[in-house]
């Protein structure tokens, strides 16, 4: 199975007090955006990556690619004024493309496995639209005006990641319902629940977390060095 990636890594990231662009904060001995693309640029599934970020940065960031000998980066697209707006960007670059399936995947997202990108891909060729993510362990309460209104029965509650996966057309068609309707939504997932397709869940790993502030990055750097200590053993 093929399949292409969307990356948006266009925000200004500015949680996370580096004064410039998360995606080239170094991460170890590398740029973050490099650790993410990395993943798809060696997984055999994937046959195209599509980059979407600011347009001062498109420069840069193909340097950084041709740097780390990145091949599969087809294009780098100018993102929009939301991440919305930038993933519809990258889905038209991806209009056209031999893959009927493609992902949404965060580039301040440098942990997920290609286990759980391949079990995405192939639930969504079935299903239509795939999302992956954790149950929740906390007890989740609603609250208005600072104070509990209800403790929701957390059983069927999920705290949703990316990847998400679609078909296609089946998510090209809810961006461009979402775009004529102005309509803007918590996730890819929400544009193609409103046209009822069915969102299925496939569970990941807590280390999938993305990288929003600086102590983000510290719980990185563990999850590095467990995953090398891991291929020692």
């Amino acid at each position: 199975m093929k399949y292409t990636v969307v990356i948006p890594a266009a925000g200004q990231g500015k949680r996370m007090k580096a004064g410039h662009n998360k995606q080239f904060l170094m991460l170890e001995d590398r740029p973050l955006i490099i650790h993410t693309v990395s993943i798809f640029e060696n997984d055999p599934w994937c046959g195209k990556i599509i980059v979407v970020a600011n347009d001062y940065e498109t420069g840069p960031m193909a340097d950084l690619f041709q740097e780390w000998h990145i091949s599969k980066v087809d294009s780098i697209v100018t993102g929009g004024e939301e991440r919305q707006d930038s993933v519809f960007e990258g889905l038209k670059k991806a209009e056209g493309s031999e893959s009927t399936i493609v992902l949404i995947h965060d580039g301040a997202r440098p942990f997920v496995t290609v286990e759980h990108i391949h079990e995405l891909a192939e639930k969504a060729a079935e299903e239509g639209a795939a999302v992956i993510g954790l149950r929740m362990k906390d007890t989740v309460k609603r609250v208005a005006e600072g104070k509990v209104t209800e403790t929701i029965e957390r059983s069927s509650i999920w705290s949703v990641q990316t990847p998400q996966a679609f078909q296609f057309p089946v998510v090209f068609e809810a961006y461009q319902k979402a775009a004529l309707e102005k309509f803007r939504g918590t996730d890819d997932t929400s544009l193609v629940e409103r046209m009822d397709v069915p969102v299925h869940i496939v569970e990941g790993g807590y280390d999938n977390i993305k990288l929003t502030t600086p102590e983000d990055m510290v719980v990185a750097k563990a999850i590095l060095k467990k995953r090398k200590r891991g291929r020692r053993h």
